[in-house]
């Protein structure tokens, strides 16, 4: 950290002699060409010199206030000084460096021009408007520059902070879908264990499976599809033990690379869905149908299942559904979601550009 602030304070001096350095110059190839170095083809370095020399001098009054000025705005910007003394602050040093600015002046003309000068044109109105002008004129490209530079910053700290927000919301959708998955798992083998089934045993170990990976791999910001689909395999499978007799569930996919990379668990809500609010709530035979595809990174996706007359909040704004349309809005720019809640069945269709992440 000592290093990075160093290396940021040597970028920002650098920056600074750089704008200064600029400023000497162009202020000197705006008097080339006037009375004090006439356009001729004779004009040399030689006659240059001088103009560069004067600029440079100019900077003993020109820095300082510059610097002053940016003392007095961070002051209020700090909020430690008001409108009122940073104002008041800030005319007391142009006048000061207005005073200043004459006797230098004169200094520049006797001995760098070698030049005579009238006092009484030199405290004239017009080169009291004339000396404030080239003074405001630094003054203000330099605070333009200030704050252009504020701007930028303060907008890149609004930006950070949005991301970090978003990011922690993100991370809060995920730490919900987890134990929301363990807890209906956890009902099912409950309802298997108070059965006595032979199939409990079964059913613990693939939750187990189930659990290593949300442990070891949900906590990736990307898995492969490969990855994404054993999981919705292995959750099926566990599923069907409870509903193989009474369950019509198919599975179908078509992926064209199985390395191409997705959010953890993005899909796994829907398929717990369908069988928490279709199969398991379906008093008669109920069927599931899932359909992946996968081409050029575009992901089509669809769960299908049957369900009895229920209030239409269930599916469509059931926990586990508002959780990932969420996530959804915060990983992927590119994504389309649709839910139809019919009389006897919920169809999910979801539209992924995989590579569109926000």
């Amino acid at each position: 950290m000592r290093e990075l602030n160093f290396n940021m304070k040597h970028k920002r001096l650098l920056l600074h002699i750089a704008f200064w350095g600029f400023y000497i110059l162009f202020k000197t190839s705006q008097n080339v060409g006037s009375e004090l170095a006439p356009l001729s083809n004779n004009l040399s370095i030689q006659d240059i010199l001088p103009l560069f020399y004067a600029q440079l001098t100019l900077l003993l009054i020109k820095i300082p206030m510059v610097y002053a000025f940016f003392f007095i705005i961070d002051k209020y910007l700090e909020k430690t000084w008001s409108l009122l003394l940073s104002i008041f602050c800030g005319i007391s040093i142009l006048i000061l460096c207005l005073i200043a600015y004459f006797p230098l002046r004169n200094f520049i003309i006797l001995n760098i021009y070698h030049l005579e000068y009238s006092p009484s044109k030199s405290y004239s109105f017009v080169s009291i408007i004339s000396a404030l002008f080239i003074l405001l004129f630094i003054a203000s490209l330099a605070i333009s520059i200030k704050a252009v530079r504020i701007n930028i910053k303060q907008r890149a700290h609004e930006q950070a902070l949005i991301k970090h927000k978003l990011e922690s919301e993100l991370q809060f959708l995920k730490a919900q879908t987890k134990p929301h998955f363990l807890f209906n798992t956890l009902n099912n083998i409950y309802a298997l264990a108070r059965k006595k089934s032979d199939d409990t045993a079964d059913v613990v170990m693939k939750l187990s499976k189930l659990l290593r990976f949300m442990l070891y791999e949900s906590h990736h910001k990307f898995i492969t599809i490969r990855q994404e689909v054993q999981v919705l395999q292995d959750y099926i499978e566990l599923e069907k033990i409870r509903f193989y007799k009474k369950l019509d569930l198919n599975f179908t996919r078509e992926i064209d690379n199985l390395d191409q990379a997705i959010a953890p668990l993005i899909l796994l809500p829907f398929v717990e869905n369908a069988f928490k609010h279709g199969a398991s709530e379906s008093l008669d035979e109920s069927f599931i149908h899932i359909s992946l595809n996968l081409k050029s990174g575009i992901l089509h996706f669809s769960v299908i299942n049957s369900k009895n007359e229920i209030p239409e909040e269930i599916n469509g704004d059931h926990l586990g559904l508002k959780n990932i349309k969420r996530q959804l809005e915060l990983q992927y720019k590119i994504h389309e979601l649709w839910m139809e809640n019919n009389s006897n069945d919920f169809k999910v269709s979801l539209m992924i550009n995989l590579n569109s992440h926000a």
